[in-house]
């Protein structure tokens, strides 16, 4: 069951053991993350030089859901942009948000940012740092 979605900067600090990693890992069994949230950290990985098959094993070892981005999320995430666009959140950072609106949970980030946008998004924010 889901509980929370990880944005792509909670799922980085766990992965690296940046501050903020123990409150990701107390909720990562529960957790889910939109698919381009998922594209986020894999591109951020491959960017270090990392190989495909060093990453797949890396995240195919966290037990977080990966949720697919369909139209009806597309619609909700590219609805949010007029909400978050003071606060310069990027479109995987909305994608993450619509997922949590669609979920009904609370989503997961390092990203200060969200605190100013999070009423107006309708998501609950937990920062992780």
């Amino acid at each position: 069951m889901t509980n929370v979605v990880l944005d792509t900067s909670a799922i980085l600090a766990l992965l690296k053991g940046e501050r903020g990693a123990s409150k990701v890992a107390g909720v990562i069994a529960d957790a889910s993350v939109c698919a381009v949230n998922q594209a986020e950290v894999i591109s951020h990985f491959v960017h270090l030089g990392a190989p495909l098959e060093d990453i797949q094993a890396m995240l195919g070892a966290l037990p977080y859901t990966v949720v697919p981005a369909d139209d009806a999320l597309a619609w909700e995430a590219g609805g949010l942009r007029s909400v978050t666009a003071s606060a310069e959140l990027s479109l995987g950072d909305r994608f993450c948000l619509a997922l949590a609106k669609r979920l009904g949970v609370t989503t997961y980030t390092a990203d200060k940012a969200w605190r100013d946008i999070a009423s107006e998004a309708g998501v609950k924010v937990v920062l992780v740092r």
